[in-house]
């Protein structure tokens, strides 16, 4: 224990945390390690940085190591019933910042065992309760919320609601005794602040759970009790105590986390069970107004503010409460006593446009800032729109001339004015969905937002001096949101006054309009080619990527250079718009992507502006290494071995794939001595742990073999090479990409290296085949019999894998061709695949001995499964297209994230083979002389005539 206690005391020094770490993964499989970790944590003779740490690394500990992917334990059976026994009473006992992670520790076990295998936790949770130990039931409830919460983004299963049935018998009843008894406490407790603060906390995790346990379902405890139960809530709602109130303003208390709370909860309520809530919502609706109405502009009050709105939206929503707002007058107060006190500009947002501009960008993108006032007002201003949008738009429409109006009088004095303005404009405007990567695609057919551009805006957008920098950012803003309304023409016209705005010395300015280009360069047509192309953007390219650099590059620490994603975006976006035009360039865009990978390898901090990074080196190789593939390599490999060198986890998979890349540049010759280095890295056992780098190392390593196979032979490294390939096919996350290697085994090297292997390999596969496998594993054997059979030229073909099947288990063959391989076959998308099915299929047909002979009607449904393929012949298919993921959806740190530039380009086997049914005909015609008339013997004796008249036809 004091060993381990003190290794995690070095893991907190930035200078050992690495070897410290390693220190601790050797301790792993130590009998008892578990246990030891958990003594740590509750020893409160111990700092409380240690039992942090030991709470962190056991959290991770139990993340990995508690089951396997078939859901048994990896932890010797005493170490399991231990850890449930202490875990709770643990994590009650322990300070807050400890019990978060005991408390996400808890919900992991619970992904795997609760309820079947865990089925006393809820009694064991609900045996602590206490009438009025606030302490005790804030732990019990934090261990509840961490497992219940995970049902909230769950689809609906017999399994699901199982689970939550089998909660709510045990427990329903004790968590309305609770919430009563909690009720009690508070009026018991009013006037003493530290004990009411903490009923509070109390009432706030009741309050996340009532939204747990309804999350799914309405539980009939809660239809048979809500009037009770809702009129506490109200109750709640309406609360006032000043001793629950912050000094701070920016600091929300537990009366806003509360009030938060239920409005997050009756907007559930009412969106998933009017027929019961409905009748009851009425006060809430008051209450909600009144609320909005009254409240402070104080930062703390946000997140409120937000849910109320959001609940005010659901109202407006709905058709049975909707008509509460449709009249002029109503309108009117809604705007002046509710949107506007929202949308408007307060110190606090100018205070972080000067002091925090990231963060004020960052909140105020659409999407990102869905708990700001401003997103809520405008969600609800747009919900009633989509209700009332002649009369919205008129009645917000006097606003926006009045505060126009207002800015004219007084501009330097009331500019305030015409950015509410603009909001409102902009609010109203824009219909449906806004898209990241299209802005508005529908708008308001009662306003104009081009006129409105011109004769409110575009002065902003030009003037170089004398405009409010939050004015000159609405004008970009403004181009930014409507992008997709503006022709080329308008856009070629409003792009050189944007470009101007990224010499501006204001940070927010100049970021806001590095993200209006990039997404401008971004818009395509119909024909997915994008509105700017290379020769548009080529002109100005070179100076505007400098810029960027010298933008990202001004402050030379770690953190700072890596600070801004959007500048990072915009040099990405750039290289990927000029495609080959960038070879230009390619020396100096080149040095910079070279110093910023050195700077921020030393601390990678912003996950975005790496991915960002790497894709625009991605895009540099991609349409710069088939030119002059020896200079970026040689520039690249010190700066991205490097990485490696340093084990700089974060950035490993980026620098596979860009390795993959440059070797994929030059297809062809011997693999020269930059990549035979690269070998031996590829095939080391610990980078393939991380279960993150296995994408990119499996496509670095079946690149690698092609080109390398006689090095890799003389070596003896193909061992090593199938037991990687055993390794991944033995889990079901690696299943898929342990293809790729074998794929590339079996096309790089002679049948006489591979055979001996090749019994051992099926009996792998088959083994696999036999437990339930899912369709993509099914499709990527299908793929592999075909490569196989279609490769008789190379002494393979399906003879050849029918006779080692054989060798395995006589006749094993036959089924797996019936069930697996013929039905999949016909299920194959991708245009290349079914290409090699076609020519597989068909070297069956001609030249297969056992289908000739031994299997005669199985020549006949492979003669019916190629007929079938050819009435939907693959098309060639466009491989430049690159479409990167959303950034929202990628998961940053977590794993692998797929560089789109460096996408695998698709390997054509038979690029000879441009269309398919001429070359089948040709080839059957042929291998029928070759053979003495054989083929059409097999043709008349073995297929019905419907199918005899269509192959003749091609044969023809």
């Amino acid at each position: 224990m004091e060993g381990i206690a003190k290794l995690l005391e070095t893991t907190l020094d930035p200078r050992q945390h690495k070897q410290a770490e390693v220190e601790l993964k050797k301790h792993e499989s130590t009998p008892g390690y578990s246990l030891t970790l958990l003594s740590i944590v509750a020893s409160e003779a111990l700092p409380q940085t240690t039992r942090l740490a030991g709470a962190l690394v056991f959290k991770n500990f139990i993340k990995y190591k508690w089951v396997d992917e078939e859901g048994r334990y990896q932890l010797p059976q005493n170490e399991v019933i231990a850890i449930k026994k202490e875990l709770i009473g643990l994590m009650i006992s322990v300070p807050a910042n400890i019990q978060s992670q005991l408390g996400e520790t808890i919900s992991l076990i619970a992904d795997s065992d609760f309820w079947e295998r865990w089925d006393n936790l809820i009694d064991d949770l609900v045996s602590r309760f206490t009438p009025d130990n606030p302490k005790i039931n804030i732990g019990v409830l934090e261990v509840a919320h961490s497992i219940f919460r995970r049902w909230r983004p769950l689809f609906e299963s017999d399994a699901l609601f199982t689970e939550i049935n089998h909660v709510l018998a045990h427990f329903g009843p004790p968590f309305i005794q609770l919430l009563i008894s909690t009720d009690k406490q508070i009026q018991i407790h009013q006037n003493d602040k530290a004990i009411l603060t903490q009923h509070f906390e109390v009432l706030n995790l009741l309050v996340k759970l009532f939204f747990d346990l309804s999350c799914q379902d309405l539980p009939p405890i809660f239809e048979d009790n809500l009037a009770d139960v809702t009129s506490l809530l109200h109750k709640y709602l309406n609360y006032e105590n000043s001793l629950l109130a912050t000094d701070e303003d920016s600091e929300s208390g537990p009366l806003e986390f509360v009030k938060a709370g239920i409005c997050e909860a009756i907007t559930l309520y009412l969106e998933k069970f009017d027929d019961a809530f409905g009748p009851l919502c009425q006060p809430f609706i008051t209450s909600t107004w009144n609320l909005l109405t009254t409240i402070g502009p104080e930062t703390k009050f946000d997140i409120l503010v937000s849910k109320a709105l959001h609940f005010l939206t659901i109202v407006a929503n709905s058709n049975a409460h909707a008509h509460n707002f449709n009249s002029e007058g109503i309108l009117q107060q809604v705007v002046e006593k509710v949107i506007l006190p929202n949308v408007s500009l307060r110190e606090s947002d100018i205070e972080q446009f000067e002091d925090e501009p990231i963060e004020y960008i960052r909140r105020d993108l659409e999407g990102s800032d869905a708990d700001t006032r401003r997103r809520a007002a405008t969600d609800f201003l747009r919900h009633l729109l989509e209700k009332f949008e002649k009369l919205v738009t008129d009645v917000v429409g006097q606003y926006i001339t009045h505060y126009l109006a207002a800015f004219s009088k007084n501009p330097a004095e009331d500019w305030k004015s015409k950015d509410t303005a603009v909001y409102l404009f902009s609010a109203i405007a824009a219909k449906g969905q806004i898209t990241a990567g299209s802005g508005v695609k529908t708008t308001n057919s009662l306003v104009n937002v081009v006129d409105f551009f011109q004769n409110n805006i575009a002065g902003d957008l030009l003037a170089e001096t004398g405009v409010e920098p939050i004015l000159k950012v609405d004008a970009i803003k403004y181009l930014y949101t409507f992008r997709s309304q503006l022709t080329k023409e308008q856009w070629s016209a409003a792009f050189g006054p944007l470009m101007k705005n990224l010499a501006s010395s204001n940070y927010v300015v100049y970021t806001y309009a590095a993200i209006t280009v990039e997404r401008v360069l971004f818009l395509t047509n119909e024909s997915n080619q994008h509105i700017f192309g290379k020769e548009d953007v080529q002109p100005f390219a070179s100076d505007l990527l400098l810029h960027l650099f010298n933008l990202i590059e001004k402050d030379p620490a770690p953190e700072k250079v890596q600070e801004n994603e959007f500048l990072m975006r915009c040099v990405m976006r750039i290289l990927i718009v000029l495609k080959d035009r960038v070879i230009d360039l390619r020396d100096i865009v080149l040095q910079h992507l070279i110093n910023i990978t050195t700077v921020i390898r030393q601390n990678p901090s912003n996950p975005r502006f790496y991915y960002y990074h790497f894709e625009a080196v991605g895009a540099l190789i991609r349409y710069a290494a088939a030119v002059d593939p020896e200079k970026l390599e040689t520039n690249l490999y010190s700066p991205l071995a490097e990485i490696l060198r340093d084990d700089v986890t974060e950035f490993a998979p980026y620098v596979f794939q860009l390795f993959s890349a440059l070797l994929e540049a030059r297809p062809q010759g011997p693999l020269t001595t930059y990549y035979q280095g690269l070998i031996e890295p590829a095939l080391t056992p610990f980078l393939w742990e991380s279960k993150g780098n296995v994408p990119a190392l499996a496509r670095l390593l079946s690149s690698i073999i092609p080109r390398g196979a006689a090095i890799i032979k003389d070596n003896g490294q193909l061992e090593q090479i199938l037991g990687i390939f055993q390794n991944l096919l033995a889990s079901k996350k690696t299943e898929l990409f342990s293809f790729d290697i074998l794929e590339s085994v079996v096309t790089s090297f002679e049948v006489s290296v591979i055979q001996q292997y090749f019994p051992t390999i099926l009996t792998l596969l088959f083994t696999r085949l036999n437990n339930s496998p899912p369709e993509k594993f099914k499709q990527r054997f299908t793929k592999f019999y075909h490569l196989v059979s279609s490769l008789d030229q190379r002494g393979l073909g399906a003879d050849f894998f029918i006779q080692q099947s054989d060798s395995i288990q006589d006749k094993v063959f036959v089924p797996i061709y019936l069930t697996i391989i013929l039905p999949t076959t016909q299920q194959t998308a991708r245009p290349l695949e079914r290409k090699l099915a076609v020519v597989s299929l068909t070297k069956t047909l001609t030249d297969s001995q056992a289908f000739a002979v031994k299997y005669q009607k199985g020549w006949g449904f492979t003669c019916e499964a190629l007929l079938k393929l050819l009435e939907n012949p693959p098309m060639p298919v466009a491989d430049d297209i690159i479409t990167e993921a959303d950034i929202d959806d990628v998961g940053f740190g977590v794993g692998f994230t797929p560089l789109s530039t460096c996408k695998k380009i698709s390997i054509d086997n038979y690029p000879e083979v441009t269309d398919v049914k001429s070359w089948v005909g040709s080839y059957l015609k042929d291998a029928d002389a070759r053979q003495g008339g054989k083929i059409g013997g097999y043709v008349s004796e073995r297929l019905p005539n419907e199918a005899k008249d269509v192959l003749v036809s091609y044969m023809r």
